[in-house]
């Protein structure tokens, strides 16, 4: 499969249900080795998930492969940086592009179709819709399985975070950064 054969859409509400399906499944393929059983079974449970509010904002996308979604993953004028609807607790306000980074959010990729350009489409689709609305830097919450990818679009790590989740299991991310100007790479 090469890049040219993913195709990448606007997410609908249609899409929600085999999002659902989509997140766990990605998230126990890819995380072994970066984070124990329990840990990945925590962070879908409290963490990870679909964000409706990005499929409302229309700044969510998924990729396909012929007619599979292959993939999933935004980005965000709102002030959360990662999360599924599980986490949310109140209002989300909007950021201003010209002192606050956009947020990059809930990549997720099947395991058949990992490392074979999925992410790097969806990325491409999120930068330059972030850059269109006038924002000047990216900011992220990386899973350790993630990092890679980010890296290689200019984010850096700007801390270590441990989240203790409600069942007092740590998971570790990492917040990452990186400004807009130039090109993606």
């Amino acid at each position: 499969m090469s890049e040219g054969q993913i195709r990448v859409r606007v997410a609908t509400a249609a899409d929600v249900p085999a999002l659902r399906e989509l997140i766990p499944e990605s998230v126990r393929a890819l995380s072994r080795g970066y984070y124990t059983p329990r840990q990945i079974e925590s962070a879908i449970r409290h963490v990870f998930g679909v964000d409706t509010q990005l499929i409302e904002d229309g700044t969510y996308f998924v990729a396909h492969a012929g007619a599979e979604i292959a993939g999933c993953g935004g980005w965000s004028r709102r002030n959360t940086l990662y999360g599924g609807d599980q986490m949310k607790s109140g209002p989300d306000p909007l950021l201003d592009p010209a002192t606050e980074p956009a947020r990059i959010r809930a990549f997720f990729v099947r395991a058949e179709f990992a490392r074979r350009g999925v992410g790097s489409r969806i990325m491409e689709a999120c930068v330059a819709a972030a850059r269109a609305e006038g924002f000047r830097a990216l900011e992220l919450a990386a899973t350790l399985p993630g990092e890679p990818l980010y890296r290689a679009f200019g984010f850096t790590a700007l801390e270590r975070l441990d989240t203790v989740q409600p069942d007092g299991v740590a998971v570790p991310f990492i917040r990452m950064g990186r400004a807009l100007e130039g090109e993606l790479g």
